[in-house]
């Protein structure tokens, strides 16, 4: 069998060896080349997550779309990119980095055309679920390259390169989404990645060489064990993404749906562990490092992706603001990530990655407890440290995860560990969305019962209240007395919906503070040394 993977001892590709290497890096201009057009696909595959989110109601208006409808223009997408991620490892070790990457860029320009041209929900579902099915395939990669390409020595300034993108994008996808529907029209959110992504291909094409295809692969695939994987990763994406809304197994097509999840599931783990050739290996996990990693990289996801939702939630339910407005609220996380990359890359090259993992999620936690004390009246000022802390905290967290996770395993297991590790992070944010979703859901109803018990008549606050909104309000329009009960009971809505805000931003504090103590628990990889695995 010819090797997947052909990288020599210091992690280079000797696929141009009479070229010059780059001191400062460790490898030929053309590899960086290459490399940086990966990174820079990866970046528009990772921001189409987001870059929709605070521009539904307007795609929901040009497609004529229902409530119930219009959600599925971001799940079709990430249903479609998490079949795809961990597939992505036996498709580049079967085509090579080049052609998977290559390929991927064109269909995701495509589709994205395809998305700008729809006329329907229903075309756009479908063309949104292939422009996140084929993106995919570009951001595993991307880490794969990453940790086989350069040498250990320069890690400390590609990591933070991959975390930054890989962090930033879904954080500023609602700024730019909302800049680009507010300046143009909500086709721009798909036509804004031709021209970028002709070039990706075009350059990826020429330029990337790191490895030879094994088209051998090919002759064992695992049609079985591919669909069972892609029923069991659908179907849990979707039960995890409309549970909350339709209040789970009480549901029959949630409950159908996860039972059909349960089944792939089963069928899947069970090829993955008796197949001759696995669509994914899972032998990576037997790694402590990359265990603990994984674990790390799924609270990271809800760190990320659950932030990135609860923050424009909050400005858009109770504040009023609109997609540009939110927008710019959320840069600030934005600018704190960017500020903070070069710093994080440093300490990672002088400092323990597990003390770094500490800061970085008590930096969490402090920025969700500090968020906890939020109210009707919080702004942009009042967000603001909460973000920063956030944006702080995402790299100095991401930067020694991604060191730990894949800088401790083999070459020959990276293509398949990214996989399974940027799985894990898009699964932490689907679960995290459920999870802050049903305890906003619930949260909400418990407080809404206990502030009708404290504004139920006989109550003489709210007697004076309801009386003093009605006088002021009967001056202005003819039938005041309910206008006021309308706006009394707007007002305790809103209440409620603050006071489950706080709640959730308590949960995750939790969270957070309890994986600080966790990352004690991983061991610290050899300097410059990739252990052959444990």
């Amino acid at each position: 069998m010819a090797s997947s993977t052909t990288f020599d001892g210091d992690g280079a590709s000797p696929a141009a060896p009479q070229a010059k290497k780059l001191e400062w890096i460790g490898v030929t201009p053309r590899e960086l080349a290459g490399f940086l057009a990966m990174v820079f696909g990866m970046f528009m595959a990772i921001l189409d997550i987001q870059i929709v989110s605070a521009s539904l109601s307007e795609i929901q208006a040009g497609l004529s779309a229902s409530g119930d409808e219009i959600p599925w223009v971001q799940t079709s997408y990430l249903i479609a990119e998490v079949v795809m991620i961990p597939l992505s490892g036996l498709l580049a070790r079967a085509l090579s980095t080049r052609v998977l990457f290559t390929a991927s860029a064109i269909g995701f320009t495509l589709a994205s055309v395809l998305c700008a041209t729809a006329t329907t929900i229903d075309q756009m579902i479908i063309y949104r679920a292939l422009q996140g099915f084929i993106g995919g395939g570009m951001i595993p990669s991307v880490f794969a390259v990453a940790f086989s390409l350069f040498p250990p020595s320069k890690r400390g300034i590609v990591s933070p390169m991959i975390g930054l993108v890989a962090t930033l994008a879904p954080t500023i996808g609602p700024t730019v989404g909302g800049y680009l529907s507010n300046a143009f029209s909500w086709h721009w959110l798909f036509l804004v990645n031709v021209g970028p992504g002709i070039i990706v291909a075009i350059a990826v094409f020429f330029l990337v060489d790191f490895d030879k295809p094994d088209h051998s692969l090919f002759r064992r695939f695992d049609f079985v064990g591919l669909a069972a994987m892609a029923l069991f990763l659908g179907t849990m994406e979707y039960v995890l993404e409309e549970g909350p809304r339709y209040d789970w197994l009480d549901d029959e097509t949630i409950a159908t749906f996860a039972v059909l999840c349960v089944l792939g599931g089963i069928t899947f783990f069970w090829r993955a562990f008796t197949a001759a050739q696995p669509i994914v290996e899972l032998r990576a996990f037997r790694d402590r490092n990359f265990a603990f990693g994984s674990a790390f990289s799924f609270i990271m996801g809800i760190g990320l992706y659950g932030l990135t939702y609860l923050y424009p939630v909050y400005l858009s339910q109770v504040r009023g603001y609109d997609a540009l407005m939110i927008g710019e609220t959320m840069f600030v996380t934005g600018v704190a990530m960017f500020l903070t990359a070069p710093i994080a890359g440093r300490l990672s090259q002088v400092m323990d990655p597990r003390v770094m993992m500490l800061i970085g999620f008590m930096g969490f936690a402090l920025g969700t407890y500090v968020a906890s004390g939020i109210t009707v009246d919080w702004d942009f000022y009042e967000l603001l440290v909460p973000q920063i802390l956030r944006g702080c905290s995402l790299m100095i967290c991401m930067v020694p995860i991604n060191n730990l996770s894949l800088g401790t395993l083999p070459p020959d297991q990276l293509k398949n560990a990214s996989g399974l590790y940027n799985l894990t992070r898009n699964l932490g944010g689907a679960v995290g969305l459920a999870v802050i979703n049903t305890v906003l859901n619930d949260r909400t109803d418990l407080h809404l019962a206990r502030l009708h018990e404290s504004v139920a008549w006989g109550r003489a606050v709210a007697e004076d209240t309801l009386a003093g909104l009605g006088q002021q309000l009967s001056a202005q329009i003819p039938d005041g007395d309910l206008a006021a009960v309308k706006q009394l009971a707007a007002l305790v809505r809103r209440q409620a919906d603050v006071m489950a805000f706080s709640d959730v931003f308590i949960v995750l504090t939790g969270m957070f503070a309890g994986m600080a103590l966790l990352a004690l628990f991983m061991n610290k990889p050899s300097d410059g040394v990739q252990a052959s695995g444990h």
